[in-house]
């Protein structure tokens, strides 16, 4: 049987690929951030925003990801591992923020008729990139969130798959739009939106799950059959 790998490293192997992620999370903002505005495209400002969000819940991923790794103390008893759950609760508010939001915008341009965009042919580009680095850091994160334990990158894994679900909304958006249906860019909008909530609602539900120390899903079953299979034991 392989050894487990030292807490250091463990330690180190979160340290990094949380750090990936922010950079990947600011790479990826910007771009959209410029092509939003460059193109008045609703669906790339709201991705875009989604991004900022993500940058922001992958910094606090970093912060608490350093904080968890400290000791045991006098009035941490259990050690610091609890804040990587607070951080994942601290993004699931974010989450639901960005789709107030977009929502709000994207029924405003419906109601008003004003909907018409430039699509330009390195937007689709853009669009195509940020789906592959989504689902690169996607992958990648998760992997290391089960190697290591982690909640906080198991978050920002969630946080990477939502922004590319929402970013194919957005291309089919823009395909709309280059072929006359003024309304897609707001439609595809609502559409992100819709993958912040559900991202939002799964994060918090695991994450309250965490804070309240809840049995994982299944357990309580699967501890009372082994209990009834063993010669010896009494159930009561």
């Amino acid at each position: 049987m392989e050894a487990p790998a030292p807490v250091a490293d463990v330690d180190g192997e979160k340290r990094r690929a949380a750090l990936l992620s922010v950079l990947a999370s600011g790479g990826l903002a910007a771009a959209k951030l410029l092509a939003g505005v460059l193109t008045g495209s609703l669906g790339l400002l709201s991705e875009a925003a989604h991004s900022l969000l993500d940058l922001g819940a992958t910094a606090i991923t970093y912060w608490a990801i350093r904080v968890a790794e400290r000791p045991a103390d006098t009035r941490h008893r259990y050690g610091h591992a609890k804040v990587e759950s607070v951080a994942a609760l601290i993004a699931t508010g974010l989450l639901f923020l960005t789709a107030a939001g977009v929502v709000t915008e994207s029924v405003h341009r419906l109601w008003s008729g004003h909907t018409a965009i430039e699509v330009p042919w390195w937007a689709f580009v853009l669009m195509l990139v940020s789906i592959a680095v989504d689902f690169t850091r996607s992958r990648s994160l998760h992997e290391v969130a089960q190697r290591t334990s982690s909640a906080a990158l198991e978050a920002d894994a969630l946080h990477f798959t939502s922004d590319m679900a929402s970013s194919l909304a957005v291309l089919a958006g823009l395909a709309l739009v280059a072929f006359g249906v003024r309304a897609g860019d707001a439609l595809a909008a609502l559409a992100v939106a819709a993958f912040i909530v559900l991202a939002g609602y799964r994060l918090g539900q695991r994450t309250i799950d965490a804070l309240m120390d809840a049995a994982p899903e299944g357990a309580i079953e699967r501890i009372e059959a082994a209990g009834k299979a063993t010669e010896g034991v009494l159930w009561l």
